[in-house]
């Protein structure tokens, strides 16, 4: 059965060390720190890997982030996978549970999340499954 979790969240990037040739190539690396709040309280760390084009507002991004909190009180840890592009502006996301990344509470936990941006807020959007 799936169930839906919604709340806010703060986010941190943070720039990575990289040498001229990367940052020529327009690459970005950055370091993620959340703190979720709402059906999610939770924390991640992560990391994202980001371009830009020459072309403005057309880039792209993937990331990685491991989530540790509690899911609708159910507590433990998971994975999620972004990725993410902008065509002129226009944005496009993905970001998914990696299969079987759930430990503890969480584990067989599948789904994907939506994230929204409003006047500088972060909001999610989480449709999950859970296996047991």
């Amino acid at each position: 059965m799936t169930q839906q979790a919604r709340g806010m969240f703060e986010v941190e990037l943070t720039p990575q060390t990289q040498t001229d040739e990367i940052a020529q190539a327009k690459l970005n690396r950055l370091s993620i720190a959340k703190h979720f709040s709402g059906d999610l309280e939770a924390t991640s760390r992560g990391e994202m890997l980001s371009v830009l084009t020459d072309t403005e507002g057309s880039a792209g991004y993937v990331a990685l982030e491991r989530v540790t909190g509690k899911l609708s009180g159910r507590v433990g840890s998971f994975a999620l996978q972004h990725s993410g592009t902008m065509t002129r502006g226009e944005g496009s996301l993905r970001v998914i549970v990696v299969p079987d990344s759930g430990t503890e509470e969480l584990e067989g936990l599948a789904g994907s999340m939506t994230i929204e941006v409003t006047d500088g807020r972060h909001s999610y959007s989480f449709d999950y499954s859970l296996a047991n």
